[in-house]
């Protein structure tokens, strides 16, 4: 089962040899990162683990850092023993299947109804919740908290692991996001988010209204938490809910000291405030996931009413740069996990998979079973058009056949199959913000390769020749005697 709160969670790492502290004092600036940035791309030589930091340069508080940042502690921190598991539930919660006969129709009512069951419950009041121990409202210091400053070139310290809660003025409706907090004072930091992200339109909506936009920063929580703020739901789905589901029970929600929201109740940390949107300030340059530095601009300034905790917490904090970083195992969990969704979008797709050097929004391998000419160019197509896969820059479309998650098999097939003027197909439209390859902010070029085998109707006027394997019985006849080889 996925734990309660993030002191739970580290010491089932701790148990698990996941976690190393660091009782020596370290600097928030820079020196954090750098320690966490080696341990991320440990080699042989030193252990990928989680860190805490007992002592951190001008603060009392512990950083707990890289929990997520390996399979294994993802799926502690999920409560699963692969992705896969999670998957599996998803896909039979959403099976579009219509069912026969009075039985089956039944239990599929009973597999819709569960999902009630994963609502989150919010209480009356906060009373005897573990995230408000302790409240501060005029003496709440953000320069307490030990917030970091990843990489040189970066506008200050940042609040980099903060599940971000709003909720939109008409509807109601509550989002769970994360989004990256400048700090600029005891009480001011910068609000960062997208355009195409949900706390931004909630944002606009109390904008339209001429009202500040109250907003809570969490910060711990149930292990599933995190994750569940980075998950790509569909505008109106509350990220709390999905957390829910992967709890196995609903959240227990309190409501806020200062502002009209509600919080999980485990949380180590929550900072309260509002945005206002008359108000905004020169946010970064902050190294980012690309592995490039994302410019400065203009973002809303977030100001505090409130910090809550419980008594001792732990703060937790993560780094983004080249990968392999916590991000990304963050984001192989979204690839695995919502591939049953993607396939209901996209029936085509047998499998897929985002490569590391793309960073998730700049490539996807895709595998299908080619029926008719021109089917990968109509997967393309479709894979722009399905909800965040829409910012994909490069897309590679592989036969059946293809391990779509071996980069050197892929690129074989590119190299074997393509003829860029036949295969490689151009088109404008949106790009992820970040790409500062493209001409302009947010919109661009993307490229579709065909590397499937080509078909009569794709123009080719040659006979397709057979890829070389070998034949299954002669691979099971020396797999049977390979000891007999002397092996």
């Amino acid at each position: 089962m996925p734990y309660e709160n993030l002191q739970d969670f580290l010491k089932a790492l701790d148990t698990a040899g996941e976690l190393r502290h660091i009782r020596t004092e370290v600097d928030p600036v820079l020196e954090v990162t750098e320690i966490t940035d080696r341990v991320s791309k440990a080699n042989s030589e030193l252990k990928n683990q989680a860190l805490l930091f007992d002592r951190i340069k001008g603060s009392s508080l512990p950083l707990a850092i890289n929990t997520f940042g390996s399979y294994k502690r993802m799926h502690m921190a999920l409560g699963c023993d692969s992705f896969d598991d999670l998957a599996q539930k998803i896909a039979e919660l959403t099976r579009p299947e219509v069912p026969t006969g009075l039985f089956n129709k039944i239990k599929k009512g009973i597999d819709f109804l569960k999902i009630g069951s994963y609502m989150p419950k919010v209480r009356s009041s906060g009373s005897g919740a573990l995230c408000q121990e302790v409240v501060l409202t005029d003496s709440a210091d953000l320069t307490k908290l030990p917030l970091i400053q990843c990489w040189p070139e970066d506008g200050g310290k940042y609040i980099t692991f903060g599940q971000v809660v709003t909720k939109h003025p008409d509807t109601g409706a509550r989002n769970l996001g994360m989004y990256r907090v400048q700090l600029f004072g005891p009480k001011t930091t910068a609000m960062h988010w997208h355009p195409h992200h949900d706390g931004a339109r909630h944002f606009r909506a109390w904008a339209a209204r001429g009202e500040k936009c109250p907003l809570a920063i969490t910060l711990g929580g149930e292990s599933v938490l995190p994750y569940a703020a980075t998950a790509p739901l569909p505008p109106g789905i509350d990220e709390h809910m999905f957390a829910g589901f992967l709890m196995g029970r609903g959240l227990d929600l309190v409501p806020c000291k200062t502002v009209p929201l509600e919080v999980s109740a485990n949380c180590e940390i929550v900072i309260e405030g509002y945005v206002d949107p008359r108000q905004t300030i020169l946010e970064g340059p902050f190294g980012d996931h690309t592995g490039f530095y994302s410019l400065a601009g203009q973002f809303p300034v977030f100001t505090v009413t409130a910090i809550t905790h419980r008594k001792n917490p732990i703060y937790p904090t993560t780094i983004v740069g080249k990968p392999p970083q916590e991000d990304y195992y963050l984001g192989k969990a979204t690839e695995r996990i919502f591939l049953p969704l993607l396939q209901i979008l996209i029936p085509d797709i047998i499998d897929y998979d985002l490569p590391m050097f793309g960073v998730f929004h700049s490539c996807a391998f895709i595998k299908i079973k080619k029926e008719y000419p021109y089917h990968a160019r109509k997967v393309m197509s479709a894979i722009w058009g399905a909800g965040q896969m829409a910012w994909t820059k490069m897309i590679v479309i592989v036969d059946e056949d293809v391990d779509v998650h071996s980069v050197d098999d892929v690129m074989f097939h590119v190299a074997a199959n393509v003829d860029p003027k036949r295969d490689i197909a151009l088109v404008d439209g949106p790009l992820d913000i970040l790409d500062h390859a493209a001409p302009h902010e947010g919109a661009g070029s993307k490229m579709g390769i065909d590397a499937t085998k080509k078909i009569p109707g794709e123009g080719t006027v040659r006979d397709w020749p057979s890829e070389i394997k070998m034949d299954p019985a002669t691979i099971k006849k020396v797999t049977d005697r390979w000891k007999d080889y002397g092996f």
